[in-house]
């Protein structure tokens, strides 16, 4: 009876170090007076002044941290978390001989998501939220975005409707959503290639391009190194776009991440990163500002 009840409290124990280990976290963007250049790297001293939080990814099964800064214009995040492998392919296309066309591969890149809640209150920014949201969506891309420096902008919406291309999900008190996902206006960073003819075994699906409109809102770059990515992201504060969360030093603001693109599909096995758009937020973080 006794080594029962010793049992029972070493995991009520447990349970509670990692409740309080991964609980809900507060970010803290310290004011800096120079900005840091967006290249991947977390060598300049401004980094120092910022403080980290550490998050669990739970789909990932990584841990992953955090540091914000911000200027009077803009703010500024790095991120770090371990990948034994650096990822730079998406969906690249191999020559099928019988058919003689491209078909789409299996690799797909790294990426690490930011999702910003945009409602009026603190909300749920899971796929299994019982409530609708609108959410602003910073995705960066270690093959479609990153050559040139930029994160995609796009708006997540949960929502009561069907609409084309949306992603039917159930909430966790069985009610049925629709997940959609829609660029910001302008053009994104890349281009799919239009291909009538041989040129290849192997080539890529897309041409990487410049992005332009409010598509172009969230500077990034990634550097992976010794079985790690560091990525930096940097916006203005105030886009002045109403499809991108405004930042005010003196609110605080709702937010998740994830390693793994966000967009309610189930893990596939046939792809070289079976969890790539699978991934989800797994901690409710909050962004407040230094003063």
């Amino acid at each position: 009876m006794k080594q029962g009840w010793i049992g029972f409290l070493s995991l009520a124990l447990m349970v509670g170090m990692n409740s309080l280990l991964y609980a809900d976290q507060t970010i803290v963007a310290q004011k800096v007076d120079q900005a840091p250049m967006v290249d991947g790297k977390d060598n300049e001293t401004v980094w120092q002044k910022a403080k980290a939080i550490v998050t669990h990814d739970k789909i990932a099964n990584i841990k992953m941290t955090l540091k914000a800064i911000y200027t009077d214009k803009e703010i500024f995040f790095l991120v770090t978390f371990p990948d034994a492998n650096e990822s730079r392919e998406h969906k690249t296309l191999f020559w099928d001989k019988e058919s003689k066309t491209y078909k789409t591969g299996p690799k797909r890149e790294d990426c690490f998501v930011f999702k910003w809640n945009m409602e009026s209150m603190p909300t749920d920014l899971s796929l299994y939220s019982d409530k609708s949201y609108v959410a602003d969506i910073w995705f960066w891309k270690a093959k479609r975005t990153d050559p040139v420096g930029y994160a995609d902008d796009k708006i997540q919406t949960l929502t009561f409707f069907s609409q084309p291309l949306s992603k039917k999900t159930v909430s966790k008190n069985g009610t049925v959503f629709y997940l959609v996902r829609r660029g910001d206006e302008g053009d994104p960073a890349y281009k799919i290639r239009l291909i009538n003819e041989f040129q290849g075994d192997n080539i890529s699906k897309f041409e990487i391009v410049a992005p332009s409109g409010s598509r172009a809102d969230i500077k990034a770059k990634g550097v992976w190194l010794d079985g790690k990515w560091t990525i930096e992201f940097g916006r203005a504060l105030n886009t002045g776009n109403p499809d991108d969360v405004p930042f005010t030093i003196s609110e605080n603001y709702t937010f998740g991440v994830s390693r793994y693109e966000i967009a309610g599909r189930e893990p596939n096995k046939a792809l070289s990163q079976p969890l790539y758009g699978a991934g989800d937020v797994s901690e409710a973080l909050t962004l407040k500002f230094s003063k």
